[in-house]
């Protein structure tokens, strides 16, 4: 039941529709202290409007409104509090939790219709660092939350695989490289030439001419150029998947920058068509004054084509395809300004997606206060992090639980679920000091913390030694007072899943799951659950409802629930 929708109903109708529903329902707020009701609704805003004061207009509307589904409503002050029927609300509540299990807070606003994920877009021939990790988490939660409000997303790992950079690779390679090398270490070796090549350019700056040179030789298809960059492509992606799957990420298309390579010459001249482009020092831009902006720079003066080239055909090709209802881009916040650029050179374009174009932007991951750089020699291997996380979490089970069945497989979904979830936790648009052992503790504002919280619910499951069955059909009024904050977190969920989804934010739903986790636990810590009386069968239907919306919770955010730990 949406107490807050029956709510605004109840006042609507009590004001003969005078005030708009929804307009009331916004302003429906949750007290501070639970002695003051569980729900209030502050007749200030009515004041204006019934020429009353609002300590009149409680009092009046109070006689009005229908109790029914309440113990008590009543007027303090300004306010109109309610007061929840426990035992209704708690039967409500669990009865649907445990009839729709992991569909609980599933919604069909999406109706099923496209969204594009730009996400993780790690460059060939560079490992990947914990610089993607938010790119590629966060983009991944986002999937999975779309997918509960009801939408169809189309996860795009837009490769770096294309560019000047190629160009400066090639010749460190034919310069400083070996086959063999290369071969039996790929990545690291490509890595090393890279960051070898932009030392000595600071010296020797003729060597940004050969890379320039040896990129246009690319682009026109040299055939050593061609068979280079090849290479270096397959034993990256061959790398990447080794990451992705550790982090349990799945992408459904790879189209790399070079796969939109023969879709640019249309894009320029769809530009020329409409009389967008302009020359500007011998390139070509387009200007964006109209939108407050700097020009958009379409071609270099040499002819050769920008990122915005190909993300112009990147995104006409997603219109084309897919005719998304958003087309999301989930890349760092210091390209704010690039992609309002590009939606506004989109937009004059007249391309049907552009208005629904969101940059979903995120903070940086830092190491000791600093940026990670690959250029610059400082970067932290994210496969590196993900196998000290999992050894970490080994030797805390080994140390708390040296029984626990199933052992590594646990330590795998404990030590990668918390590099996921101490990612997910940050609202997204703030940077991240990053440290490994903080991930790891299973007290605080952890992964480790929520996986022990649901773990412990599916334990005292086992031991109550009551069907599922039984759980299902049995009264699920929960009488006891220590209940009522879970409860009431319990339904806030499908609220949250809708929040989320409208802000694309991941960390609503991990911060929900911190304080379902620290609810339940406080109940827990005050309430004997396995007591054989009349309401066991209620409480172990509270504690699976917390057992599967936990659970839910984590797979949103793309982290696993063990049973046991």
């Amino acid at each position: 039941m949406d107490y807050k929708q029956t709510i605004a109903d109840n006042i609507s109708s009590a004001l003969d529709h005078k005030i708009n529903r929804k307009d009331i329902e916004a302003k429906i707020e949750v007290p501070k202290n639970s002695k003051m009701g569980d729900l209030a609704f502050p007749t200030f805003i009515l004041a204006k409007e019934l020429h009353q004061a609002p300590q009149i207009i409680a009092q009046n509307l109070v006689k009005q409104i229908n109790t029914e589904g309440f113990d008590k409503v009543v007027a303090t002050g300004p306010y109109i509090n309610f007061f929840l029927n426990k035992s209704k609300f708690s039967n409500d509540v669990l009865d649907l939790i445990l009839k729709q299990q992991q569909n609980y807070g599933n919604n069909q606003r999406g109706n099923q219709r496209n969204v594009t994920i730009d996400m993780s877009s790690p460059n060939i021939a560079k490992p990947i660092s914990m610089g993607h990790l938010r790119s590629t988490v966060i983009g991944n939660s986002i999937a999975n939350i779309l997918s509960k409000n009801g939408y169809h997303p189309i996860k795009d790992n837009h490769l770096g695989d294309w560019g000047t950079q190629f160009g400066k690779l090639i010749t460190a390679y034919l310069k400083w490289g070996n086959e063999k090398d290369v071969e039996a270490d790929p990545i690291n070796k490509l890595v090393e030439y890279y960051v070898h090549f932009h030392k000595v350019d600071k010296e020797h700056p003729e060597l940004d001419d050969e890379a320039r040179e040896w990129f246009k030789k690319l682009e026109n298809g040299n055939q050593e150029a061609i068979n280079l960059w090849k290479w270096f492509r397959d034993v990256s992606l061959k790398s990447f998947n080794k990451t992705y799957d550790k982090l349990g990420v799945k992408f459904d298309t790879y189209n790399g920058e070079s796969f939109y390579n023969d879709k640019m010459d249309e894009v320029i001249q769809m530009l020329k068509d409409k009389h967008l482009l302009k020359k500007s020092r011998g390139a070509e831009i387009v200007d964006l004054q109209k939108y407050n902006l700097n020009p958009a720079l379409i071609l270099k003066s040499d002819g050769a084509s920008l990122y915005i080239t190909r993300d112009l055909a990147t995104a006409i090709y997603r219109d084309r395809t897919y005719h998304p209802a958003m087309n999301l881009y989930v890349v760092g916040s210091e390209q704010i300004l690039y992609f309002k650029q590009l939606k506004a050179v989109l937009k004059e374009m007249g391309i049907p997606s552009a208005d629904n174009l969101h940059h979903v932007p995120f903070g940086l991951i830092l190491s000791n206060g600093q940026k990670l750089s690959t250029r610059s020699g400082r970067i932290i291997l994210l496969n590196k992090v993900l196998d000290d996380s999992v050894k970490l979490a080994k030797e805390q089970i080994q140390e708390k639980n040296p029984d626990l069945p199933n052992k590594d497989n646990v330590a795998n979904e404990v030590g990668v679920g918390a590099i996921i979830f101490g990612d997910l936790k940050n609202n997204r648009m703030d940077s991240i000091n990053f440290v490994l052992k903080d991930q790891l503790r299973f007290e605080g504002e952890t992964g480790p913390y929520v996986q022990y919280a649901h773990a412990r619910a599916e334990s005292i499951l086992r031991k109550a030694h009551v069907s599922s069955q039984s759980i299902v059909s049995g009264s699920k009024s929960v009488s006891d007072p220590a209940a009522w904050d879970v409860l009431k977190l319990l339904n806030d969920f499908p609220r949250i899943v809708k929040m989320a989804c409208d802000e694309f934010e991941p960390s609503d739903i991990a911060k929900y799951s911190l304080k379902l986790s620290k609810a339940f636990n406080k109940y827990y810590a005050h309430t004997k659950v396995l007591v054989k009386d009349d309401e066991l069968v209620a409480r172990l239907s509270l504690v699976k409802s917390i057992s599967i919306v936990l659970k839910e919770a984590l797979r949103l955010l793309g982290v696993k629930a063990p049973d046991q730990m």
